[in-house]
């Protein structure tokens, strides 16, 4: 057979969500015979596998047990054990769009110079009302992302980026840049990320672009449980930490230049209490709560500094 493209599911103790999942690659606008369905259970205690089991009759669904536990582990068990040409990874919460797999294979057919990873966008599913604190930009930590209705190269992945949760390379390129580091995104119930965006500088590191296709569209759940100040507080103080792990497997400063870092983040700190204020305080104004987020992320980038002491 051969195989197109494999469309991977990493999954840890969602069951009731991967049905849904799995259903959406199943329903893709597709030959089956062009595409394989690469399921990784990532040490899960409910009945996940059960799930699998259910569409054993489809002879291009797979089932992969990762031991390890920790997201870049199983998302690199899934490339290691396709046979695609092309690597896609849908979240176990997520709904891919019926074209979702044809379009990313017209991208990587037609656009030139080919891209070394292309996605789109991530439309919420909300399984509750989106809270008035809640603003755009802080979207983004819900993994939502909505860049424009034009395709287009990424030119800056600081501004505009692609997310885990519907991203696709070519294999080859995937193994070149040897996929995932297992020093980034979740491990258990921590909030560490960003594993998919330092892919994607590794790979323009490679001379290989990003492209973004807003065809290239899922929907994604956004859990009632995550829609409350407290995660938010967890979630962006672990992008500082997460931003200073991605500094140090970049930079790889020596430790007097991580407290040199470190010094001039605390400064800034110092000299405006208005920062210290905005942490400190409880608010509902969502440019406010905003700004405590962004303010959390220099927190957790000094911890992240002062915290990791070796990749």
């Amino acid at each position: 057979m051969n195989i197109l493209i494999s469309a991977i599911i990493c999954t840890h103790n969602r069951a009731r969500y991967l049905i849904k999942a799995i259903q959406s690659l199943i329903d893709q606008c597709i030959p089956k015979e062009d595409y394989e369905i690469i399921i990784v259970d990532n040490c899960s205690t409910d009945f996940t596998k059960e799930v699998v089991e259910q569409y054993s009759y489809r002879v291009n669904i797979k089932y992969f047990y990762e031991p390890a536990l920790g997201l870049s582990f199983a998302r690199n068990t899934g490339w290691r054990n396709a046979k695609g040409k092309y690597i896609a990874y849908l979240d176990d919460d997520a709904i891919a769009c019926p074209g979702w797999l044809n379009k990313i294979l017209e991208v990587f057919e037609t656009v030139r110079p080919r891209p070394g990873c292309t996605g789109g966008k991530v439309m919420p599913i909300w399984e509750t009302s989106r809270p008035k604190w809640l603003s755009d930009w802080l979207l983004h930590g819900l993994t939502i992302i909505d860049w424009s209705d034009t395709p287009h190269v990424l030119p800056n992945l600081s501004e505009e980026w692609l997310v885990g949760a519907n991203i696709a390379f070519p294999a080859d390129i995937l193994k070149r840049a040897n996929g995932f580091t297992p020093s980034l995104d979740r491990v258990g119930n921590n909030l560490l990320s960003s594993g998919d965006v330092f892919l994607e500088k590794q790979i323009v590191k490679m001379g290989y672009s990003c492209f973004y296709h807003p065809d290239i569209a899922i929907g994604h759940h956004i859990f009632a449980s995550r829609l409350n100040q407290k995660w938010f507080i967890r979630r962006y103080y672990w992008q500082g930490v997460s931003d200073a792990v991605m500094q140090i497997l970049q930079e790889r400063p020596a430790t007097v230049q991580r407290f040199r870092y470190v010094i001039s983040k605390v400064k800034i700190f110092i000299k405006s209490p208005k920062k210290i204020q905005r942490l400190i305080l409880a608010t509902d104004d969502p440019e406010q709560f905003t700004q405590k987020c962004f303010d959390l992320i220099a927190l957790g980038h000094i911890y992240g500094l002062l915290r990791i002491a070796k990749l």
